[in-house]
């Protein structure tokens, strides 16, 4: 098990290495890069179907360490495996994303294997400087492809996302150095998880800076639409899709079990800064004339979501949770996809100049309806059971605060509403009537997206059944250190 896991790791970074040898041939680029997304995609199925297959949920390392110094710990299970599966779908979507990438094509292929590697490398990791190494590694490649293949104010977007992210990650690194001190180990199995509840306060809320940066929490996540507005599509994929993702992990995986008393006391601040999430990024999404930095903010209040669920603190808690990040994973990825093919035809992503597209391009139209639709939470579309389970978790816990939630549930339906008429529908604008509608490699790259909306909106036990013996074991652990 443990080699397979280490081949997940290794494989995007010998690819990224392979490609980068490679020559500034698009079609050699383009070829290396989809070659080794699929690969990827055929290992963690692999992975997690031999995980699947054992009694219990597998968690394999190495204990010692690489060249003796880094230690090399990895662990594969229910909490996991479902974000590693969303990390190797959508890298295949960002290649195939970026098709039309004729400028420095080699070094923009070999740095998002990169990236795929160092976010597969967080998820994997069972050890807290491995986590820390691996966390650390993937701001390298995202900001430079913001940086270098973004859009008009892409420096300045690079540099923001840069610095959010550097100074939560910086103080996340006092907090494990604390743990390292005080527990006198690294692996994550190994630890006992007893603090004393004062350094367990400080603990916690170190790493919890660096994981609410990447979640976004409200008021920590004003980096977050610049550097989605500004990067390429394929970066706007895999921002979305899974680097956001690496917050909550962070929060499920090794903040609260490691500081579990402090998690307890934490959980109202943690509610509310979700709550807030979600309605603020709903009515800044229904603000907005730019189709991207909508779907930017939209980010925000779904995240929301991951906090609400989190904060109750239980195990349906959790499945909540892992349910809304695995669900705007596939959504964000869809909807960035779409924006981003239609950027590249129309040149603009203003909602204004924009309309009467259900005439001229009608395949486009229909799946960016049907992301629109899972986006908003409609009943069998992915969005509806993670959304509706946080809901249910959040009243049970906090009561009739909760409404605030249901209102951004509304909001949400509005915003994306609102995109859809204004986008799709209306009178057909004379300077679109010779739009090229999507063909085959885009169909292609959509379609796993859309059924894995469609799975996970029709029959979510497919990642329940995963992920809650995991977060039962998880939460077990956090209830007894809290007492």
């Amino acid at each position: 098990m443990t080699v397979t896991l280490l081949a997940l790791i290794v494989l995007p970074f010998a690819g990224a290495l392979v490609v980068a040898l490679a020559g500034e041939r698009v079609v050699r680029s383009r070829a290396l890069a989809l070659a080794v997304a699929l690969v990827e995609c055929a290992v963690a199925t692999l992975a997690i179907a031999d995980m699947a297959g054992r009694s219990v949920p597998s968690l394999s390392w190495a204990p010692g360490g690489v060249l003796g110094a880094v230690p090399l710990s990895l662990g594969l299970d229910g909490l996991s495996a479902p974000l590693v599966a969303l990390t190797a779908g959508l890298s295949l979507v960002a290649v195939l994303a970026s098709w039309g990438v004729e400028d420095r094509p080699r070094a923009h292929h070999a740095l998002l294997l990169a990236l795929e590697g160092a976010v597969v490398a967080v998820f994997l990791a069972a050890d807290l400087v491995m986590f820390y190494v691996a966390w650390e590694a993937v701001l390298i490649p995202m900001y430079f492809l913001i940086g270098l293949w973004g859009h008009e104010h892409r420096q300045h977007a690079a540099m923001k996302f840069f610095l959010f992210t550097f100074v939560g990650s910086a103080l996340m690194l006092v907090g494990i150095l604390i743990v390292i001190s005080n527990l006198g180990t690294t692996v994550l199995a190994d630890v006992p998880r007893v603090l004393p509840r004062t350094t367990q306060n400080l603990v916690f809320w170190l790493m919890a800076a660096g994981m609410l940066v990447k979640l976004p929490a409200f008021p920590l996540h004003t980096w977050l639409p610049d550097a989605h507005v500004e990067a390429p599509t394929a970066g706007s994929i895999m921002l979305a899709g899974v680097l956001l993702k690496m917050g909550g992990y962070g929060l499920m995986r090794v903040a609260a079990p490691l500081a579990p008393a402090a998690f307890a006391d934490a959980a109202p601040v943690l509610f509310a800064l979700g709550a807030i999430g979600v309605v603020y990024g709903a009515l800044a999404a229904l603000a907005q004339t730019d189709l991207k930095r909508l779907v930017a903010y939209s980010s925000v209040a779904h995240m929301g979501f991951v906090l609400v669920a989190l904060a109750a603190g239980s195990e349906s808690g959790y499945v909540a949770a892992m349910l809304v990040m695995v669900s705007h994973g596939l959504v964000a990825g869809l909807s960035f996809f779409l924006v981003g093919s239609l950027a590249e035809r129309t040149h603009t992503r203003s909602i204004p100049d924009i309309g009467g597209l259900a005439t001229t391009i009608p395949r486009w139209s229909v799946v960016f309806v049907f992301a629109a639709l899972a986006s908003l939470g409609l009943p069998a579309l992915s969005g509806f059971p993670g959304e509706l389970l946080s809901v249910l978790e959040g009243f049970r816990v906090f009561g009739w605060w909760t409404l605030a939630v249901i209102v951004g549930v509304l909001l949400a339906a509005t915003y994306n509403l609102y995109a859809v008429r204004s986008v799709v529908y209306g009178e057909p604008m004379e300077c679109w009537a010779s739009l090229t509608d999507i063909g085959a490699r885009e169909m292609l790259a959509a379609a796993p997206l859309v059924a894995g909306i469609v799975a996970l909106g029709v029959w979510p036990r497919i990642l329940t059944a995963v992920t809650a013996p995991a977060a039962q074991a998880i939460v077990l652990l956090i209830q007894g250190g809290a007492r």
